[in-house]
This record gives structure tokens, C-alpha cells and sequence, in this order.
């Protein structure tokens, strides 16, 4: 067998491209024929104790070796193997023939380094992959030549599906590698080819003979290494390690495949895997993949037979012929279910076919690896309560109206407050996003989640270790957190939130006491009516799902307190510009709607504030009609009342602006009472009709706005009393023409109005 040589030493070099099928089968053989004492995989230095544990027969592939920083900044690493992963192919027939095995790339402390601060796990992408966009355009460039439509295809036509001799694989492949390494000479790539070289060397220094090793590594790493293109200065310059620590973790086949963004990922995981376990044969790859289709299909109500099968083989066989193919791929496969199977239609095959050919396969780790407490106690949970275990989204339907599903609810909340992704909350509230967590978790009868477990999930949990043993103290360290830079009693009051849907009792309770100091010199009504509102709630639902250390007792004093200290700064926050009044307008319907709903605090008081902006002209007009709504809701203002203040304020001609601000607070909170009261739409009538023309432009904008919340009910109930202000017809006659909603009859009341209807068009 041949051997490489470099300035300094000789031994074997085979390239590889990572999660190669073709590649796994070339080796395993060139691996036989060489017979090394010691086999050298590129992989993190320091993750060689694993492959102990990467090759035990309880491990079963897909997983990954987990890097990640212990000095407190966040940042992970994943490289991950299958079976058919040449890396894992040379690592298991060491194993299997009891030959010395190692990895001899930059450690995971150097790789995390040279990443820089990364909050979530990233895949490693091996530089000889076409990954950057010169090595992309080349790669593209050379498929297209060639008539294919693109590098995969290229890719597999030219070094897949071929029953290479590894020889020839080997030269073929370098050859390949040759042309990209230099579209992709990074510094950092070439400084990890003279340490891997080093390693090589270590080992022959060490006492092995140099035609005893076998190099294992990526392309075009084995392209430099073979034409002796390597400085072995260069080593030095590798970035220095951050404090890491590794592991190892289950991956998934979705998380290998390329459409997920894994720069080493290839198209379909689970039709690779069948053309590994065939000895890299595609033809029994391709069959296999069409029985899964058909299969698929009968299971969703289609109509496919076995002679639709053996057609779709068929014409797969037929089309890698034409295109002067060795075995039909990826593109033959889809190319000839959707001709057969599908009748011609795509749709079925891209839409859910193409699943069966990436896999859902998730791997499992030796048990001899351990689980840290957080993976054990997250693993556990998902057992007990039956929650997904895939790499595929499902759905999870919780009713809380039992404390079992309650406990699981608590047990997704403390992972979405401590970071773990895993499940994200999917119920919407009337057509709007339901926030996740809150006093709507507290109030909601159920709840919907999509949960997906997927690698980063294990990545995270075994990081989150550092911050505590239990899903229970790294979610309260969260919480922590997030006190520590809550500023207001808004703030803290809605960690206190969180920390009871979360179920963690120490936070919650030092969340309370945050609230009560802070509120002492909180001035701010919209952080106050926040404080107010995660009070009510926790007042209303109890603190059920885990006791403050204050106790259930404490929060109703404090929510009194609180509500007060926001009255009091109703005045002074309503008081400005609409800009600066913007946050206002929220806070005063909390404020409503706690003194409409919690019997302890003082009614009264806000009752007297609201009356005060309504009656005041220093304030905001918007705020001012606001508040009239409110109270109108309240029935804290009649019928008649309201016409009273709408036209005392609608009758303010010399400030058509302020007037038409007014209108906006109001039809916020009311509409349908507006157009339906006739004194009030008499006011309206007054005023649009006697704004100069001048000043009318500037008030159009703002009455644009308040009008655009009218829906039809409220506009037609507009224009029925319009028209009998108007007397342009009876009040039957009116109702029943808008009834049918026949603009032609309505027009034809009168010119009067048919300008009345123009205008009212022009207007909403």
C-alpha cells in the first residue's frame, strides 16, 4: 500500500468528506489492507478518552461530542458522527481490532476559542466542506460543467454511487481536495494541518513506525498533508484554550441533514444510512427509499401499489442511465416517485415524502457515560409525563385543571424561563399572541406547546449545570438574574410572576420584597399599574403552584399599597403630549379593571382620579376621553352624562385637534356607545359639520385614527342616527336600507345624503 511522505515522516493518509457513505466503505477496506498499529482521526485532542464510550455497542449512533466553556461565558461546540461517519467507521475498527486510537485536531478549549462567545450550541462545519462562498462558487461551478444541477448531485454521481477501490477513492477524492483547499486557506486551517502533522510525528518520536499509522482527516487537510504542504511554525499560532469541558450526547438524523444549516451536513440522513448498511450500495438505498414512500403514502389515503414501486425503481434505474450515472441518487429518487407515486404532482414528495428519506432518528449514549442531574432529571420528566422525545415538532395539549398537568406545566415553564429549548408556548388569546408566562399562565384553562427535543437541548442542559443540580435551581438563578436588573416595581413584581408559574418559591418571594422596596420610590404609573396588575393576578389565582416565602397573606396589602401609590400618579402621568402619554393609556385600564375586580383595594380613589382627568382640560385630551370610556363602562356616567361631556368637549371649534383626540381615548374603550347614544352623535354631527375649513385638515389625521376602530355594526348604527338628525328619512326607513346595504336605495333618500354618505366614506 502507498505511503505519504513529508520532509520529516511517512505513514498513511486517507481523506474523507464527513458523513460519507462511500467514504466509510473506501476506508473500512483501506483500513484492512493497512493493518495500522495506531489510527489518527481528526477530532478534539482532548475528547480521545471518549471514543472509548463513541464505540461501545450500547452507543448508537447518531451522537455528538459536546464541548463546552466552564468560566462562566456562554459557548458550545457539537461534532457529531453516524455510523456511516468515516471518523466513526476508522474509530470502531481500532476498537474492533484492538489498534491504538486517537484524535489529533485543536482541543475543544482551542475550537471554542477560535468561535468566539456563542450562546448556543453551533456544529462544527469541517473546512473542507463547500461551505464559504468562493469554495460554494467553485463547487457549483464545477456540478454545472459537468451537467449537473448542483454539487450534491456532482457530488454524488462522481464519488458516491461509483464502487470505487480505495485506492482509487483516495486519489480521486485528494485530487478533488487539491482544487477547493485553495478556494479555503484559512490561517487557522493550515495551522491545524501542522498540528495534526505534529501528532503524527509525536507518535513516531514516541516509538511506532511511520507505516504503522493511518491518518484519518477531512480532504483537503489530507491534500496538504499528502503534498507535503505544511509549516509546522504554524501550530503555534493556534488560538489558546478557553476552560472547557466535553461529553458526549445523543444527536439526531434531522440535525445532520444539510437543510438545517450544518455546513457537513448532507441531504438525506436516513437514505445514506441504507446505502452504508448496503455496503454503499445505492441501488438497494434507492429501492429501500421507494418502499418508504409507498408505505408513507397508503398510510395518508393515497392510492400506490407495488407495481407503482417497482415502476418508480424502475425509472429511477432509467434516469441514472440517461444521465450516464453508475446508480441512481437523491434526484432519481425524488424524480421518480413524483412520476410515478404521485402521478406528477411534487407536492406530496417535497411536502412529507422527503421526511422519510432525511429519518427521525434519535441516537443514545452508553449508559456508562452518565447524564449529568439536569439531562437525568429532564429525561426523567419526559418519561413520567409522556412528552416528546423526537427531533420533529408535536404538539402538547396540557388542561390545568388537575394537578398532574399542572406539574407538567410548571416543569415547561422552568425551562423556558432557564433557557432550555425545548418547548414553546403556541395559544393565542381573540386572534392575538397569548404571552407564555404571566398572570395569563396563572388564569388560562389549558395550554398548547410545541415541544421538539433536539441536540441543543442536551447541549444546554449539560452547560446549565454549572448554574445549579435542578431544573428548579437553574431556572431560579434566572430569575435571579432578571431581579438583579429590575429597576421598578413593575419589574420585580412580574419576576414574582414568574418565578410562581415556574413553580420556584425562594425567587418568588424575593421578588415581593424587590417589589415592596423599589415601589417606595417608584414615581412611574405605568411600572406601578404593572406591579398592580402581576399583584392582582397573583391575588386573584393564589401562588399555588409553589408558597412565597411571604405567604399568599403578604400580597394583598402590598397590592393595596401599590394601587394607591399609582392613583395618586394618574394626574401627573396623564398629563403631556400624546407621545409622552402613550404608555399611559395601558396603565389606566389596569388600573380599572383591578378596582372593577379586587375587592381590597380603594375603588373610590380611582373612581375620583378617573372623574378628574374627565372633567380636566390641563390634561391630555386622549387620556380625557379614556377615561370616559372607563367610567361610561362602569356605569360610573349614564347616557345622559356622556352626551354632556362628548358635546362639551366636541364644541370646542377654536381646537378641532384636542376634540378629535378626545374621540380617539374614547372609541379606544367604547365605540358602540358612542354611535348609538343620539346626543353624543349629535355632538359628533355638530362638530365635523362646524370645524373651519382651515383647521380641518389638521384634525383629519386624528379622527382618521379614532374612527378606523369602528367596525360595521358601530358604522351602521353611526349612520342610522345621522340620518334622522339629518331628517332625511325615518328612523325605519334608514334602518332598513343600511339593513340590506344598498348603497343605490341609500343614495336615493335624497342629495343630502348621498353627500352624507361621501363624506362618511371619506371620513372612515
Amino acid at each position: 500500500m502507498p505511503t505519504v511522505v513529508t520532509p520529516t515522516v511517512a505513514f498513511h493518509v486517507f481523506p474523507v468528506r464527513h458523513h460519507s457513505p462511500r467514504a466509510s466503505v473506501a476506508l473500512h477496506t483501506f483500513l484492512d489492507e493497512v493493518d495500522p498499529a495506531l489510527v489518527l482521526i481528526e477530532g478534539p485532542a482532548d475528547a480521545t478518552d471518549l471514543i472509548d464510550v463513541l464505540v461501545d455497542p450500547e452507543t448508537q449512533p447518531p451522537v455528538a461530542i459536546l464541548g463546552y466553556r466552564t468560566d462562566g461565558t456562554p459557548g458550545s461546540a457539537l461534532w457529531p458522527f453516524a455510523t456511516y461517519s468515516p471518523e466513526y467507521v476508522a474509530a470502531r475498527w481500532a476498537h474492533e481490532h484492538g489498534r491504538r486510537v486517537a484524535f489529533i485536531d485543536q482541543t475543544v478549549g482551542q475550537a471554542l476559542a477560535e468561535h468566539g462567545d456563542e450562546s448556543t450550541a453551533t456544529e462544527e462545519t469541517p473546512d473542507d466542506e463547500p461551505s464559504t462562498p468562493a469554495v460554494l462558487q467553485l463547487s457549483e461551478s464545477v456540478a454545472r460543467d459537468r451537467g449537473f444541477r448542483s454539487f450534491e448531485e456532482f457530488w454524488e454521481a462522481s464519488f458516491e454511487a461509483p464502487a470505487y477501490e480505495p485506492e482509487a477513492f483516495r486519489s480521486a477524492l485528494l485530487a478533488w481536495a487539491d482544487v477547493v483547499r485553495f478556494e479555503h486557506d484559512r490561517p487557522i486551517d493550515r495551522a491545524r494541518d501542522a498540528l495534526m502533522v505534529s501528532h503524527v510525528e509525536a507518535a513516531i518520536g514516541a516509538g511506532t513506525p511511520a507505516g504503522s499509522i493511518a491518518l484519518v482527516v477531512g480532504a483537503a487537510h489530507a491534500a496538504a498533508i499528502v503534498s507535503g504542504d505544511v509549516d509546522p511554525a504554524l501550530a503555534a499560532t493556534l488560538p489558546a484554550a478557553v476552560p472547557a469541558a466535553i461529553t458526549l450526547v445523543p444527536y439526531s438524523f434531522p440535525r445532520l441533514a444539510a437543510q438545517l444549516g450544518y455546513g457537513a451536513g448532507n441531504r438525506a440522513p436516513l437514505y445514506y444510512q441504507h446505502a452504508h448498511d448496503a455496503g454503499g450500495d445505492y441501488r438497494q438505498a434507492t429501492l429501500e427509499a421507494l418502499v418508504a414512500f409507498t408505505d408513507d403514502l397508503r398510510l395518508r389515503g393515497f392510492a400506490a401499489s407495488l407495481a407503482d414501486t417497482i415502476e418508480a425503481y424502475r425509472l429511477a434505474m432509467m434516469l441514472a442511465t440517461i444521465r450516464g450515472k453508475s446508480e441512481p441518487g437523491l434526484d432519481e429518487v425524488r424524480e421518480a416517485a413524483i412520476a410515478t407515486l404521485t402521478r406528477g404532482d411534487p407536492a406530496p414528495v417535497d411536502g412529507f415524502l422527503w421526511s422519510t428519506v432525511v429519518g427521525h432518528a434519535v441516537g443514545r449514549v452508553a449508559s456508562r457515560i452518565g447524564r449529568n442531574s439536569l439531562q437525568a432529571e429532564f429525561w426523567r420528566e419526559l418519561d413520567e409525563r409522556r412528552l416528546p422525545r423526537t427531533d420533529e415538532p408535536e404538539r402538547v395539549i396540557l388542561h390545568l385543571n388537575n394537578p398532574v398537568e399542572v406539574s407538567a406545566s410548571v416543569f415547561l415553564h422552568r425551562l423556558r424561563v432557564a433557557g432550555i429549548p425545548y418547548a414553546s408556548f403556541q395559544a393565542t388569546r381573540g386572534g392575538a399572541p397569548d404571552p407564555a408566562g404571566g398572570a395569563a399562565a396563572l388564569s388560562r384553562p389549558r395550554e398548547v406547546w410545541e415541544a421538539q427535543w433536539t441536540p441543543a437541548t442536551d447541549a444546554a442542559l449539560v452547560e446549565s449545570i454549572v448554574r445549579g443540580s435542578t431544573l428548579d435551581e437553574i431556572a431560579a438563578e434566572a430569575l435571579d438574574r432578571a431581579l438583579l436588573t429590575a429597576t421598578s416595581s413593575g419589574a420585580a413584581a412580574e419576576v414574582a410572576l414568574e418565578a410562581v408559574v415556574a413553580g420556584c418559591a425562594r425567587p418568588a418571594g424575593q421578588a415581593l420584597e424587590a417589589c415592596e422596596r423599589l415601589a417606595a420610590d417608584d414615581n412611574d404609573l405605568p411600572s406601578l399599574a404593572r406591579a398592580t396588575r402581576a399583584l392582582s393576578g397573583l391575588a386573584t389565582y393564589g401562588t399555588s403552584r409553589a408558597h412565597s416565602s411571604l405567604g399568599d397573606a403578604a400580597i394583598l396589602p402590598l397590592l393595596t399599597k401599590l394601587f394607591i401609590r399609582a392613583v395618586l400618579r394618574v394626574p401627573d402621568a396623564a398629563s403631556g403630549n400624546d407621545e409622552a402619554v402613550a404608555p399611559t393609556g395601558e396603565a389606566l385600564r389596569i388600573l380599572h379593571d383591578i378596582a372593577q375586580t379586587q375587592a381590597s383595594v380603594d375603588r373610590a380613589a380611582w373612581i375620583s382620579a378617573a372623574r378628574e382627568l374627565v372633567d380636566s382640560y390641563a390634561v391630555n385630551a386622549g387620556m380625557s376621553g379614556l377615561a370616559t370610556g372607563l367610567l361610561y363602562l362602569a356605569r360610573e356616567i349614564d347616557d345622559e352624562g356622556l352626551g354632556l361631556v362628548v358635546g362639551q368637549r366636541l364644541s370646542n371649534r377654536l381646537e378641532p385637534v384636542a376634540a378629535a383626540t378626545f374621540l380617539a381615548g374614547f372609541l379606544e374603550v367604547n365605540a358602540m356607545a358612542l354611535v348609538r347614544n343620539r346626543a353624543v352623535v349629535a355632538a359628533l354631527d355638530a362638530y365635523l359639520t362646524e370645524i373651519p375649513i382651515d383647521r380641518f385638515k389638521e384634525a383629519l389625521p386624528v379622527l382618521r385614527r379614532a374612527f378606523s376602530v369602528l367596525g360595521p355594526s358601530e358604522r351602521r348604527y353611526l349612520a342610522e342616527n345621522l340620518i334622522a338628525l339629518r331628517s332625511i328619512g325615518s328612523a325605519s326607513q334608514a334602518q332598513s336600507i343600511l339593513r340590506q346595504g344598498d348603497p343605490a336605495a341609500l343614495k336615493a333618500m335624497s342629495e343630502d345624503l348621498s353627500k352624507l354618505m361621501d363624506d362618511l366614506d371619506d371620513l372612515l
